[in-house]
């Protein structure tokens, strides 16, 4: 753990994957609205240094070596968290195996890859729900924001391990939104397209990416700042009658 430990009176947001990528991004804007952030990275170096980015910036911000695939360690997290910061109010459940992954045919997915795959994506954003839900419930408020896919409307070849676990992710977010909704939690969920990020994607060329970003309507490559309204949005009052929904913005590729 690093950072300050502050008291949030807005709510402390936990961001998973938050050491880089599009997570750091939805660090430092949900810090930018005045909440204090928990960055959740199993890379502990990453998530101290966009804590301290965000401290720097005059936000307030911990950071946490977590593997969220591990009960135990989501379980300790929580109670740092709870420690150092105060009650958690938001939930970004953004971790995720991807940029690693190679491109091939599922045939040569490996057994032990597809279930490193699913333990991350899928069990990683139940336990951390089982873990930060509970405190949402029992503050009668809170919010869940779930990070899955546009690849689950376009079906992307090569994937099928990660668009699967993305298409999980939809399916946790309706039946949780259904369950604890009367306790005033909303859980809703975004499908990101394709976003250019500082994190090094062997699989996907400049060219590759060019080719994808002439596909959407807005003919352009995504970037994390198309994404963080949405979040900051879903995070704050103005979404409080939305839950159980998706959302996707992936600049007009596909239509749902």
């Amino acid at each position: 753990m690093t950072g300050s430990a502050v008291q949030s009176s807005d709510g402390v947001a936990v961001i998973t994957g938050g050491g880089q990528g599009l997570g750091r991004a939805f660090a430092h804007a949900l810090a930018g609205t005045g909440r204090a952030v928990a960055i959740v990275d199993r890379n502990g170096e990453n998530a101290a240094k966009v804590a301290q980015e965000i401290e720097a910036a005059g936000g307030r911000a911990c950071g946490y070596a977590v593997d969220v695939a591990s009960e135990d360690e989501v379980t300790s997290a929580k109670e740092r968290i709870a420690g150092d910061l105060g009650t958690v109010e938001i939930l970004v459940n953004n971790a995720a195996i991807f940029s690693t992954l190679e491109m091939g045919p599922f045939t040569d997915i490996s057994p032990t890859t597809w279930r490193k795959v699913i333990d991350v994506n899928v069990t990683g954003t139940f336990l951390c729900c089982q873990a930060f839900v509970p405190v949402m419930v029992g503050n009668g408020y809170g919010k869940v924001i779930n990070i899955s896919s546009a690849t689950v409307f376009t079906g992307r070849p090569g994937y099928l391990h990660y668009v699967t676990s993305k298409a999980a992710i939809l399916g946790l977010t309706r039946s949780l939104a259904s369950e604890v909704g009367r306790f005033g939690v909303r859980v809703n969920a975004i499908t990101p397209g394709s976003t250019e990020t500082e994190v090094e994607r062997a699989t996907i060329t400049p060219a590759a990416r060019e080719r994808m970003a002439a596909d959407t309507a807005l003919r352009r490559v995504q970037v994390p700042e198309d994404l963080v309204g949405t979040v900051v949005f879903l995070a704050g009052k103005a979404s409080d009658f939305i839950t159980g929904q998706t959302i996707n913005v992936d600049g007009g590729l596909a239509f749902h």
